[in-house]
């Protein structure tokens, strides 16, 4: 991380919510093409949640405490705060002065940029600014939260104007909350209706929908330069798993996630992004 921070621009994408379950058999079932050709042979990495619920979650990632590989560690991190003791801190990790990774790279040079999706990057209120504050310009409209069919193509356009007007010099970390995994989304399914409500077939089908548009947002991130780029997401969610439903709850659905990073080179247009 030493090498990329400061010559490659940074992409951090949460899909709010997503089950690693579901995102591994829709990977395997070659529903979500565009995803799946970064992923290193396919596949996500199985991961353990730093939270699990939004807020305590990317608090955690925040702080450099990215989803933990789920197998016996010490894991070395790819980002850390300075802090004395750390057994996670190895001789490639990106190491900060500051509290969080977000003024760690404001530091190094970075203009960092976040456009949220549920209600915890909201700014309506003091909650819902935490998060967003820590960032040098933020975003929230309610077309990119979790009511909204349309929320991830809203959002990817947000980051493609905001992407067009940085000056060319100036290096990159822009983080994306995708809502649109976080219930409801029942209406990503074609015949689901509010009264069925959510599912893990619904959770698909939403998974599905941010895959047909991710190719917009991965080519917009590479356009200037080549950008290193982080998919994971925060947490699961239960339907009905053990007579559980939703999350911030200890279940085995919730605490799973799928992860990865991956290069993006700065060659590809949007187009060829979207094929």
């Amino acid at each position: 991380m030493n090498e990329i921070v400061g010559s490659h621009d940074i992409l951090l994408v949460t899909l709010d919510t997503l089950r690693y379950d579901v995102a591994a058999e829709l990977a395997a079932a070659g529903r979500i093409p565009h995803l799946a050709r970064h992923l290193p042979d396919g596949r996500w990495q199985r991961r353990h949640a730093p939270g699990s619920f939004t807020y305590a979650s990317h608090q955690a990632i925040f702080a450099g405490f990215l989803p933990t590989p789920a197998a016996p560690g010490p894991h070395p991190r790819l980002f850390a705060a300075s802090f004395a003791g750390s057994e996670t801190t190895a001789r490639r990790t990106f190491v900060y002065d500051t509290p969080d990774l977000v003024s760690g790279l404001a530091e190094a040079g970075y203009h960092t940029a976040c456009i949220g999706g549920v209600g915890f990057f909201n700014k309506q209120g003091p909650l819902g600014s935490v998060l967003p504050g820590l960032f040098q310009e933020s975003h929230w409209e309610p077309e990119f939260g979790v009511t909204s069919p349309t929320s991830f193509e809203s959002q990817v356009t947000c980051a493609e104007r905001l992407i067009r007007r940085l000056p060319h010099d100036r290096r990159l970390f822009l983080f994306v909350n995708a809502a649109s995994l976080h219930q409801p989304n029942w209406f990503h399914l074609p015949g689901a209706t509010e009264e069925t409500g959510d599912s893990r077939e619904t959770h698909a089908a939403a998974l599905e929908y941010v895959d047909r548009h991710i190719g917009r947002l991965f080519a917009a991130a590479s356009s200037r330069r080549p950008c290193f780029a982080i998919v994971c997401s925060d947490h699961g969610t239960a339907y009905g798993d053990d007579g559980y439903t939703g999350h911030r709850i200890g279940h085995e659905s919730v605490w799973t996630v799928p992860y990865a990073h991956f290069l993006l080179d700065s060659t590809s247009t949007p187009a060829e992004a979207a094929r």
